[in-house]
């Protein structure tokens, strides 16, 4: 887009591109994002900036109506497997807060200079600048959805001192942090609140365009593992519940289903933590698991146009990819998934995670385990699980090859080097490593063509596995669609059963 497309997206509020760019009004020193109600600004009063932290840098504050430090993150970087795409997905999930520039820089095998030019030039910003964007918009929402002190929110949200926290505050909102809570119900209202809801922290994490929540939380529930994750509520009202494991702690997040699907919504989610310092890793996990950053738009523009597959497309708006929660978990449930229905890989999970995993301090309703490290199934016998010997030496391979280095599935992973190397393990094929790909690596574009449910899709709606060329970038979205055609009632079944 050049900036007149830009301008006319803004005059239309067009949602579709709320993340992608962000306006700035220079003579009111406040930016927004493009679908924001207010009176559209005149053309020359009017800069777009590539992210909130470019607009930022440039002295603007975000709006208070449209809240564009809350947009859902551009689908762009997710999709981009290069140092940009991967750097994003890094600094979203902490670690720049963690381990700094340096870190990340190690992480991605290249110097803390070439990072930051290669940043500032696709997004207008480096990366402290775009790590210290999500920090301030991670304390604005606990300052005003929480009864938190401010002193623990300034860690929380990942600063290094609270001086700090009360600088970038001022600077992002034009107040200190008190005065932006007192902008917010009253506190008395949020402690009730959290008392009543069993205290956590409460938040809302932001889709673009449909969602389709039924689906996805029912792809959730078919494959959730006892111990680990459990679902309640009839469906249209299902809550997600699931242990993690995180880098100073643990914790437990729920997520409920919000039915209607309409556009640019959110869905409610509360995450229970033993150390607050794990809160933008926990958020930014589920919304991987979930896969709020994608754009509909996009996938249905491509996919929508298919003489095939567009039926399926238009008849379910809004359709995600799930991605996982912790990759190393999806790696293992991958290779226990080999060649077995979804029920009887969710029980072999079941107990792999009752004779390996780690004991919550306390049961959270039936959520007792933290799923198993691969230090731990690297050397494990396996002897409880009922399958075949062979997949139990893939299970430690994989497990001992992410334990010592070797694999590597974090957001920032180089997809086809990750790939590579799962192929090159014992008793790891094609459609595991694809499977990885698709969710712990969080790839748009995975069709995995030997999967039962994908054939039987494919043969429903007339097509060939050659077909899906046409489908990309997005054929993991398309693989979705695909699966979700197999358990339609009129098919028999037996063919219901999906081989992952």
């Amino acid at each position: 887009m050049d900036d007149e497309a830009r301008y006319e997206a803004v005059r239309g509020r067009d949602e579709r591109f709320d993340g992608v760019f962000f306006t700035g009004v220079l003579t009111t020193g406040i930016y927004c994002r493009p679908s924001c109600p207010a009176v559209t600004p005149r053309r020359g009063n009017v800069r777009f900036f590539p992210s909130a932290a470019a607009a930022q840098r440039a002295g603007l504050r975000a709006c208070r109506r449209c809240r564009p430090d809350a947009v859902p993150g551009s689908a762009e970087w997710n999709a981009r497997a290069d140092l940009t795409g991967r750097a994003m997905r890094m600094i979203a999930d902490g670690v720049v807060d963690r381990e700094g520039v340096e870190g990340l820089a190690r992480r991605l095998g290249y110097s803390a200079r070439q990072i930051h030019r290669r940043l500032t030039a696709d997004l207008g910003a480096g990366p402290v600048a775009l790590a210290r964007a999500q920090r301030t918009h991670t304390a604005r929402v606990l300052l005003q959805t929480t009864a938190l002190p401010v002193t623990e929110i300034a860690f929380a949200s990942g600063f290094a001192s609270v001086r700090q926290f009360n600088d970038t505050i001022r600077e992002a909102h034009a107040c200190t942090p008190r005065e932006l809570r007192a902008r917010s119900r009253d506190r008395a209202a949020v402690r009730a609140r959290e008392a009543a809801e069993g205290g956590g922290v409460a938040l809302r994490l932001a889709h673009r365009g449909p969602y389709a929540a039924a689906e996805i939380f029912g792809f959730l529930q078919r494959r959730a593992v006892p111990g680990v994750e459990e679902v309640t509520g009839e469906a249209g009202a299902r809550t997600y519940r699931r242990t993690l494991a995180l880098p100073h702690g643990h914790g437990v997040a729920e997520v409920r289903e919000r039915a209607g699907g309409g556009c640019g919504g959110w869905l409610r989610c509360r995450l229970h933590l033993t150390d607050l310092r794990d809160l933008t890793t926990a958020v930014q996990r589920m919304r991987r698991l979930f896969d709020l950053d994608a754009d509909p738009y996009a996938v249905a523009d491509r996919l929508g146009r298919d003489p095939l597959l567009g039926p399926l497309v238009r008849g379910l708006p809004g359709l995600r990819s799930p991605g996982a929660s912790d990759p190393h978990e999806a790696a293992v449930r991958a290779v226990l998934g080999q060649q077995v229905t979804v029920g009887a890989a969710r029980t072999l999970t079941g107990a792999l995670v009752a004779a390996y995993g780690k004991p919550m301090p306390a049961p959270d309703g039936s959520l007792t385990h933290l799923f198993p490290d691969p230090g731990t199934l690297a050397g494990a016998p396996l002897d409880e699980l009922r399958m075949p010997g062979s997949r139990r030496r893939a299970v430690r391979a994989v497990a001992a090859a992410l334990a010592d280095g070797a694999l590597v599935l974090d957001p920032g992973a180089d997809r086809d080097e990750a790939e590579r190397i799962l192929l090159a393990l014992p008793g790891i094929g094609p459609w595991t490593a694809g499977y990885v790909r698709m969710r712990a690596l969080g790839d748009p574009d995975v069709l995995l063509t030997g999967d039962a449910g994908v054939r039987h899709g494919l043969e429903r709606i007339g097509a060939r596995a050659r077909d899906a060329e046409r489908w990309r970038p997005w054929r993991s979205y398309a693989l979705h669609h695909l699966w979700n055609a197999t358990l339609a009632p009129s098919l028999p079944p037996t063919e219901t059963a999906e081989k992952r």
